[in-house]
């Protein structure tokens, strides 16, 4: 084998959950934010003018903090993603967790001096040559300083957040710890599946009868817990709106938007876009239901793989997948391509198909390194490559904003999914236009559609879902019986009752409801993969050095806001919906090529 299949942690710090390397850097770090503390705490804004060169060096410190603290998230997380039964990294994970909060509650005091200091001072000191390049992040700091509360409520509830918040989203990796599927194999053996092993065989095994069996046992095993997994989401998003409340946010979107960086009328322009057009996507799933004899599609069948004819879905090893990345990565440009292959090279993946790992896959940045770490379990079929090379598009996002001030390298989760899902992009056209046979190009055309219609009709249900829970949690605690009515009318919604069955414990097997650090996760991969069509369209259009205009465009994800970003390098306006019509147009045609490919095949 010519590529590693299990990532290398100990270049991180060696001993994984019981490194020492690991204990003495958080000792340095509870000393540091000693000292951070003191300078924060003794600055005066006045006193340091006009050329605030005791500002320049508390950013400094809470640079260096802000990487020392992420450097040892993205290691601990690693450890625990890779053997969810590691109870020694999950205690550790509590610790970092704790400096985080005690960290976050330093910054609000540094955070609200800003608040305090003039317009007019503040529009000199954001002028200095020091201060000039991040102008933009210190803006949005100080104009955010100005929501929040006194400095002792705000200690209180990000101490409380602690145990609250952030410990409601670690429990919740606890319970799927438990969750275990049982599996009889062809052979009649037995054998108890983790939550990610049996997701990935429910969703891509081509025999459906494995598919439904599996479902069962699926729907069955969350259930079993699915009044601790209400507890626990219930309990996260009770938190959330207390401190949406306590804020005086006007409604449980704000902060998401705010995150974001986009208007309310961007967000409500994508998705009324995305439902004019959604006929193409439930004709495709139409028409896969009628490839599988089916009148409807269950929901274990909408990922399921397509063979016609004498095809068999094609699997790939994973050296195949990494040579097939890298090779055609190149064909968009060098950079890409060379980054990717230092990565595989130098073993940041963790890709092996074992008991024991979460579920999911994720890519993870590690600043004082100056590496990335990527999560995934990889079976071999077309759609693991495509999420190798949507988190490789991950990875490179970090790495060509390596050299800006940190500051300008906090991008929204929005234009974060855009880097990934272009480099997906790029994998699955790939697979497309080398298809050897009609057979085959239609098994492609299908994988490359799965992921289209995640994105307009299952996280439409996600979005759905959750506005509709928030709604009702501000009422009090939503039951387990009605969160599955919730998704349930979500589910048929978004995809306009178009399935034959639907998921209704959805809501507690799925990963994105119970993350913490960001409120409604799921809409900004519809965003991102919308706004990467618009580039890869323009990448098609004007392929002459494109990388680097690509590259530019990164580089300033963090830098303005998402309207101005897109006007900059597109000169689009994201609030019209001829934007995201073009995006959806292009996907669909992938749609109507398959519907036309597969009409032989229609008994």
């Amino acid at each position: 084998m010519k590529y590693s299949l299990n990532w290398d942690l100990n270049a991180i710090f060696e001993g994984g959950s019981s490194s020492l390397a690991l204990q003495d850097k958080i000792q340095s770090i509870k000393s540091d934010l000693v000292r951070f503390e003191k300078g924060a705490d003794a600055w005066d804004a006045k006193k340091d003018k006009p050329d605030y060169p005791t500002f320049q060096l508390i950013l400094k410190q809470e640079e260096q903090l802000t990487k020392a603290l992420e450097q040892c998230r993205t290691f601990i997380t690693a450890v625990q993603s890779a053997d969810v039964h590691d109870t020694k990294a999950s205690a550790i994970h509590a610790t970092i967790t704790q400096l985080y909060s005690n960290f976050s509650i330093i910054q609000t005091t540094f955070q609200k001096k800003l608040t305090v200091i003039s317009d007019a001072d503040w529009e000199q000191l954001v002028t200095l040559p020091a201060f000039r390049p991040i102008a933009f992040a210190l803006t949005e700091l100080r104009t955010q300083g100005a929501r929040l509360l006194s400095e002792k409520e705000e200690a209180l509830l990000s101490t409380l957040r602690v145990d609250g918040f952030n410990g409601w989203s670690s429990h919740y990796d606890t319970l799927v710890s438990f969750i275990k599927i049982p599996f009889e194999d062809e052979m009649g053996t037995m054998t108890e599946l983790s939550a990610g092993q049996a997701m990935n065989r429910m969703y891509s095994n081509p025999d459906p009868a494995i598919r439904k069996q599996l479902f069962a046992e699926w729907e069955k095993a969350w259930g079993g817990l699915a009044p601790a997994f209400a507890d626990t989401l219930n309990h996260l998003q009770g938190f959330r709106l207390a401190d949406f409340a306590a804020h005086h946010d006007a409604d449980f979107l704000v902060e998401p938007l705010r995150y974001n960086r986009i208007k309310r009328e961007t967000l409500d322009t994508m998705w009324q876009a995305i439902t004019a057009k959604k006929q193409p996507f439930l004709a495709f799933l139409n028409r896969k239901a009628a490839l599988m004899d089916k009148e409807k599609l269950a929901w274990h069948d909408i990922d399921a793989p397509v063979s016609v004819g004498a095809f068999e879905a094609k699997t790939f090893s994973y050296d195949e997948a990494v040579d097939f990345i890298i090779s055609n990565f190149a064909k968009f440009g060098p950079k890409l391509s060379a980054f990717s292959k230092m990565a595989v090279e130098n073993r940041w993946i963790e890709a092996e198909n074992r008991a024991g790992k979460r579920p999911g896959g994720y890519c993870e940045d590690l600043p004082e390194s100056e590496e990335s770490r990527i999560f995934m379990t990889f079976t071999g079929s077309a759609s693991d490559m495509s999420t190798l090379g949507h988190e490789l598009g991950h990875a490179f996002h970090s790495h060509v904003m390596r050299d800006l001030p940190a500051l300008n390298t906090h991008y929204a989760m929005n234009v974060a999914e855009t880097a990934s899902t272009f480099a997906e992009t790029v994998i699955s056209s790939a697979t497309v236009q080398l298809a050897s046979s009609e057979e085959e190009k239609i098994s492609l055309l299908n994988t490359k559609l799965e992921n289209a219609t995640a994105m307009f009709l299952n996280i439409h249900a996600r979005f759905l879902f959750e506005n509709n829970f928030y709604a009702e949690r501000q009422n009090g605690f939503v039951t387990v019986e009605r969160l599955s009515e919730l998704m349930t009318a979500a589910q048929k919604e978004a995809y306009q009752d178009n399935l034959s069955e639907y998921h209704p414990l959805f809501w507690a097997s799925k990963l994105h409801f119970f993350i913490d650090e960001v409120p409604f996760y799921n809409f900004p991969y519809t965003f991102g993969f919308l706004f990467s069509l618009s580039i890869y369209a323009e990448s098609l259009k004007n392929p002459a050095n494109f990388e680097e205009k690509y590259i530019a465009l990164l580089r300033d994800t963090a830098a303005m806001t998402t309207e101005d970003l897109v006007l900059k390098h597109l000169q689009a306006d994201i609030t019209r919906p001829d934007f995201w019509e073009q995006g959806l147009t292009i996907t669909a045609k992938d749609a109507e090529e398959f519907i036309h490919l597969t009409d032989k095949y229609i008994k």
